[in-house]
């Protein structure tokens, strides 16, 4: 037998085992995404009986989801830092242990500062998560990226419906509003469990790209940069319609008479409908580096959902799975475009960081802005027509993000130079 007949079996199985291990890893990815928003929507559709319990007010109550997501932020900075000392590897499973931690003491807070301080270890490990997760994707999938991004978003914001539909029931089988914000601490022991047996797979050496300076990945040059800046003031304004809604949409419903357990159905068809656009709007951009007028049409889709709810269009569920499919393609594609901009996946990585470490600082005052104007007009109209001139905002910062000038636009980030071009790998994902 010749030595070529002799190594195409061979080949064979190493390109079976490498398909396999993409696959596993894929799954893996999934089961850490849904741990990253469930601890943060339970607690919405029980804030009814989370304030009986704790005297919070609406505004103390609205902390339980600022907290975490401005935990988030900086920890998508100090996750870099962090990964650089112990390990990608050790930094993944720290975050997932401090989410699992922080559901699980829950089922013994009992008074606000307990909740609060649940809240805001959650959100860090959350934020240590979503830091790394970007440039292991981009490093283990050069091809695909983006459907991979989409498949991790879409699991992110399922996990989201998981925790808004599951938590008033799992309250109301146990007796116990603890129960249900108790309960994630599970899903989460087993994303852990699953990263320590495969994450040496999203953590293979590979070559930098050709013409990138992979040694020069220091955060700090992003402060100096207008393009970093610009996508962070982006994410963040993106991200606000979901924390706003995250916060205050089954609260709003509730005071139409809607049982807590018909409020956070609704807000898990929201989650839903994000779930399918992030997954599906990436796919369907797969190829394409003009991304403005994807993330355009759906800000336009947020629009009218926003108008719906002000208008009080019924029924209300297509209206608010609408908003949702909005919100969840704009995210995915938001972390798509971070990526785009430079073709090293580490250096990537650290951009997508900054512009989610202060993004997610910015969404998280958002409910706060949200919650003020229904203060001040004495109903959730207004909060909606707020947010729909935030949108309206996004459509004009949109036309920014030429994917002409990203090279120009990051010009001396990590040492990178002008108009250095895009690997195959990356411009056919």
């Amino acid at each position: 037998m010749s030595t070529a007949a002799e190594g195409t079996p061979v080949n064979g199985q190493a390109s079976t085992r490498r398909g396999l291990a993409a696959v596993g890893l894929a799954l893996v990815i999934v089961l850490i995404a849904i741990n990253l928003r469930a601890f943060l929507t339970a607690s919405s559709p029980l804030l009814g009986e989370i304030r009986g319990a704790t005297g919070l007010g609406f505004q103390g109550a609205a902390l339980l989801t600022v907290l975490p997501m401005f935990a988030m932020g900086p920890l998508s900075l100090a996750g870099v830092a962090l990964a650089q000392r112990i390990g990608e590897r050790a930094a993944m499973g720290l975050g997932l242990a401090a989410i699992a931690l922080a559901c699980a003491s829950r089922w013994l807070a009992g008074s606000p500062a307990a909740l609060m301080g649940s809240a805001a270890l959650a959100g860090l490990g959350a934020g240590l998560v979503q830091a790394l997760m970007p440039a292991i994707i981009k490093r283990a999938y050069p091809v695909g990226m983006g459907v991979v991004m989409g498949l991790y978003s879409s699991a992110l914001m399922g996990g989201g419906g998981l925790g808004a539909m599951g938590g008033p029931w799992i309250a109301r089988w146990a007796g116990d509003w603890h129960a249900g914000l108790a309960f994630w601490a599970l899903p989460a022991v087993l994303a852990l469990a699953a990263w320590a047996l495969a994450g040496r797979a999203a953590l293979l050496p590979v070559a930098a790209p050709v013409g990138t300076a992979s040694g020069e990945r220091g955060w700090l040059q992003c402060f100096s940069n207008r393009r970093a800046w610009l996508l962070a003031l982006y994410f963040g304004l993106l991200n606000g319609g979901y924390t706003s809604l995250v916060a205050w949409l089954p609260p709003a419903f509730a005071q139409q008479g809607w049982s807590p357990q018909a409020a956070g159905a609704l807000l898990a068809l929201m989650t839903a409908a994000q779930v399918v656009a992030a997954f599906a709007v990436p796919a369907l951009a797969r190829g394409r580096r003009e991304l403005r007028p994807w993330l355009a049409a759906m800000l336009l889709v947020q629009l009218a959902g926003f108008a719906g709810l002000m208008l009080k269009l019924s029924p209300a569920p297509p209206v608010v799975a609408l908003l949702g499919f909005g919100l969840g393609g704009g995210f995915s594609l938001a972390m798509v475009l971070a990526l785009d901009h430079l073709p090293d996946p580490s250096q990537a990585g650290t951009l997508a960081a900054f512009m989610q470490c202060f993004g997610f600082m910015i969404a998280a005052l958002a409910p706060f802005v949200t919650g003020g104007v229904r203060a001040a007009t004495g109903s959730f109209d207004g909060a909606w027509g707020w947010l729909a001139v935030v949108v309206v905002l996004l459509l004009a910062l949109t036309w920014r993000f030429d994917p002409r000038r990203h090279a120009r636009a990051t010009r001396g980030l990590f040492g990178t130079r002008q108009g250095l071009p895009l690997p195959a790998a990356v411009v056919s994902r």
